[in-house]
Order: C-alpha cells, then sequence, then structure tokens
C-alpha cells in the first residue's frame, strides 16, 4: 500500500497516524492470516493496551480465537505459550463470510433457485381441542 493509500483508506490495513501511534510499541506476535499484534502503554485503569494491525481487510472475524482471548485480557501469557497445542479434529478459524460468495445458503433459499425438499408427510401439525 503506497503513502496516498495509507492516508486516506481505513478499511485496508492500517493507516499512516495508526503506523504513527504504534512507535514504541512491542510487536508480540503474528498470527497465521499475517496479522501483527502489539503491545505496549496503559489505559486510566492501568491495563496494558494491545493491537492488532490486520493483513488486507479490517475484520474483527479475522482474529483466530486464541488471539482474540489474548486481545480482550482473557490470557495473559501470548498463546503460543498459553495455550495447548490444536488438537487433529479442530478445524481452522474463517473469518465470516456474510455478504461473500461462499457465505452459507441453505435450501430453499433465493440465491440457490428458492426450490426446498418436499415435506416428507411423517409431520401432523397439532390442532388445539382434539
Amino acid at each position: 500500500m503506497g503513502l496516498l493509500g495509507m492516508i486516506f483508506t481505513w478499511w485496508d490495513g492500517a493507516t499512516f497516524g495508526t503506523r504513527l501511534g504504534l512507535r514504541g510499541k512491542v510487536r508480540v506476535g503474528s498470527d497465521a492470516l499475517g496479522n501483527h499484534y502489539y503491545e505496549g502503554g496503559r489505559d486510566p485503569n492501568g491495563i496494558t493496551r494491545r493491537w492488532v494491525i490486520y493483513n488486507g481487510a479490517n475484520d474483527a472475524s479475522r482474529v483466530p480465537p486464541e488471539w482474540f482471548g489474548w486481545l480482550h485480557h482473557q490470557v495473559d501469557a501470548l498463546p503460543d505459550a498459553a495455550l495447548p497445542p490444536p488438537r487433529a479434529w479442530q478445524k481452522p478459524a474463517v473469518p465470516n463470510l456474510t455478504g461473500t460468495e461462499a457465505a452459507y445458503r441453505p435450501a430453499g433459499a433465493l440465491e440457490r433457485g428458492g426450490q426446498r425438499a418436499a415435506a416428507t408427510g411423517d409431520y401432523e401439525a397439532w390442532t388445539p381441542g382434539e
């Protein structure tokens, strides 16, 4: 991203002002999606501030669960040191796909043609008084 892009676009990565604000902060790690995490300074309550700089679109659903916990002070240690390794059956986290072509559309949705499977006939609606 060029200098003009950093100045005027906030939706696709960190702006120039954000980069200036990270001076003196410590980069503590990055995730598999290329997002970078920083820590430094304190808020008025004395809690250490933490940031994420997204690699690409600024979408909070692109933060993996282990880093989400660290960002929100649910764990104090970095995810690599605090959490056990992922289990073989765990799927990787995916960003929110709503509004994209990859979004879930059930059978019968208008985007999938609006046709759903016919009822099987084994359902009988309850009628009051019977």
